[in-house]
């Protein structure tokens, strides 16, 4: 465009204007389509341009778009509330509606400590989290947040709540391999606490399957199911962030479930509203819903958007939509199929060092040398360029953080919505073969990339 006063996420990069969505394409202004081979951001998982939706948002308005929570409830909240607690494991029961993915995170911060409060033991305030995870970018949701590139220029203001390692055994961070390991950084939780103080401590968060800062690294079995007796011998509280990982996106209602574990506390965004509404939520258990019953009945936190009736809408129609073409099905289908196309890719180029994921959100990280996994130099910007690449050619995958520490390290999440077919799952790995063979040429010929040890 000519004349811009928008602020984009690069304010010196030329963005292409989207015209219009199909489906899982995108069209440009230009005309040029391109395969939006990660929902955008892992959010669009029912596709682009479905007239169904459109026609719920036009009907809504028509009634009403807007009453504030504190004067009125409205009929769309109430039945996505009732939609949501069928879909959620065990006693997850109760819905606070927010506008984001970082709002759900940061009321599940604030729930927790309120139910401590409640009870009468107020040391409680501290938040147990890991590095290489991301929960969101207000200042309690980055607190939680144990994303080093994105903590950085704000540290003075944020709490220390990153505290455990990953369970990351492509990298172990304690050089063991499962199962003999024990599930040691299962354990790592247990240490924490000794060290910390079970009294102080209010909760522990964890995206079941890492999303953004570690591109879909899936924890080994057992793993939450140590979590959660470690936390219920600790009288400590269970926070899911199921943002990116929830709403069919994983195989599963929840990505949660993979594990049989049941939470105290869900946060869920994105694909709830399915890029069609700004809208989340926190979802609350019985037990932690109790206290506060009998104590303040109010939970003390709000927006002014909180279950506005034209989001609620939208995302029970989304919801409605998911259930009616079985699409947490074809998610664990197709994306096993999608897994295994990816794995044909690891064994046929060495900078692919793994393949790991559940359903539609699978994580390819990129080494330099497969044998000993050592990342590529930052300088090297090797998931940049595989993106740009990509794009050049009509597909579009999402950056990820990888590497021991998060930072030094290459991969991209590959999450195209939940309607995805066989046949397009093709054309996806089609066009990241090409653009996989270029990248790993090129890095050969710089001197970058060795396929030997």
């Amino acid at each position: 465009m000519k004349e811009s006063y928008l602020i984009k996420p690069l304010l010196d990069l030329d963005y292409p204007v989207a015209a219009y969505g199909k489906g899982i394409y995108l069209y440009d202004s230009e005309g040029k389509e391109y395969i939006d081979a990660s929902s955008g951001a892992v959010t669009a998982g029912i596709g682009h341009g479905v007239l169904e939706i459109a026609d719920v948002m036009k009907e809504q308005a028509e009634k009403v778009s807007f009453v504030y929570r504190s004067q009125f409830t409205n009929e769309p909240a109430e039945r996505l509330a009732i939609k949501l607690k069928s879909w959620a494991p065990g006693d997850v029961n109760w819905s606070f509606f927010v506008n984001s993915g970082s709002e759900a995170t940061e009321t599940a911060l604030k729930v927790a400590l309120q139910y401590w409060q409640e009870k009468g033991k107020k040391s409680k305030t501290k938040i147990l989290s890991r590095w290489m995870s991301y929960h969101g970018i207000t200042l309690g949701a980055l607190s939680m947040s144990g994303h080093t590139g994105r903590r950085e220029r704000f540290t003075s203001l944020l709490e220390d709540f990153p505290t455990l390692n990953p369970p990351y055994c492509y990298r172990c961070p304690f050089n063991q391999t499962y199962p003999e390991c024990g599930l040691h950084c299962a354990k790592e939780l247990d240490t924490a606490i000794r060290r910390i103080g079970a009294d102080h401590i209010a909760a522990f968060i964890a995206e079941p399957i890492i999303g953004a800062a570690g591109a879909a690294v899936v924890p080994p079995d057992g793993y939450y199911e140590a979590i959660k007796e470690i936390c219920e011998q600790n009288n400590i509280l269970f926070i899911a962030d199921e943002v990116m990982t929830g709403i069919g996106r994983c195989g599963t209602p929840f990505a949660i479930d993979h594990w049989k574990v049941v939470p105290d506390i869900i946060a869920i965004g994105k694909g709830m509203g399915a890029g069609y509404t700004p809208i989340a939520a926190t979802m609350i258990s019985d037990r932690v819903m109790e206290p506060i019953f009998k104590g303040s009945k109010l939970i003390m936190s709000g927006h002014t958007y909180s279950a506005n009736p034209q989001s609620a809408a939208v995302a029970l129609t989304v919801l409605e939509y998911i259930e009616r073409h079985d699409l947490i099905e074809q998610s664990k289908k197709v994306g096993e199929y999608l897994k295994g196309q990816l794995k044909v890719l690891q064994q046929r180029y060495p900078m692919i060092g793994d393949v790991r994921g559940r359903g539609m959100l699978l994580g390819v990280e990129f080494v330099s040398n497969l044998f000993n996994k050592l990342p590529f130099a930052t300088e090297v910007h090797v998931s940049k360029t595989i993106i740009e690449r990509a794009m050049k050619r009509g597909l579009i995958v999402y950056p990820a953080s990888a590497g021991v520490d998060g930072m030094f390290g290459d991969a991209v999440i590959i999450a195209p919505p939940l309607v995805t077919k066989k046949e397009e799952v093709d054309k996806i790995i089609h066009l990241f073969d090409q653009t996989v063979k270029e990248v790993q040429d090129e890095l050969q010929i710089g001197g970058f990339f060795s396929s030997v040890g």
